[in-house]
């Protein structure tokens, strides 16, 4: 079976590029350290300080596994043409909610950078599968949600 791509902006490609290099060669490294410092103080079956950095140890690991993974399989998101006028993963786009008569921005990327916080949102949530490859001007139903509503795009940005 086939991994799924992780759609990612050039951005969140450099921003998990940086994470891992600081991971490899800095965290691995003093939490190997760490682990070095704690086993000199003997007894490893009541050191506390060898068991948090085990922990830590495998945490580390574990998201160094995860990064190279989200790289191994990502698929970087392009700048489109500017005559391409529709949504699509990487759009900046401005809706209003029609039920609130509020306007609101997101941007549209790919799971692993979403962040709701700052209005990045999934290419897999109800919102932007509702408005993906749709014009300025276009009302949809958003579904999947506990009550449907509908958005008005007011904005793209591409």
């Amino acid at each position: 079976m086939e991994q799924q791509k992780n759609l990612l902006t050039i951005e969140g490609k450099d921003k998990l590029e940086k994470e891992l290099r600081d991971l490899i060669d800095t965290k691995r490294p003093a939490i190997i350290k760490s682990i070095q410092e704690a086993r000199e103080q003997g007894d490893l079956s009541e050191n506390a300080d060898y068991d948090a950095a085990k922990n830590r140890q495998a945490e580390i690991e574990s998201r160094i596994k995860e990064i190279q993974n989200i790289l191994d399989h990502a698929e970087i998101i392009t700048e489109s043409t500017k005559d391409d006028r529709k949504v699509k993963v990487g759009s900046k786009v401005t809706i209003q909610d029609l039920s609130e008569d509020e306007e609101y921005t997101y941007e549209i990327v790919g799971e692993v950078e979403a962040n709701p916080d700052q209005n990045k949102i999934s290419n897999l949530s109800a919102l932007a599968k509702s408005i993906l490859n749709k014009t300025i001007g276009t009302t949809v139903e958003v579904h999947g949600v506990e009550e449907s509503y509908k958005v008005k795009i007011k904005k793209i940005e591409n």
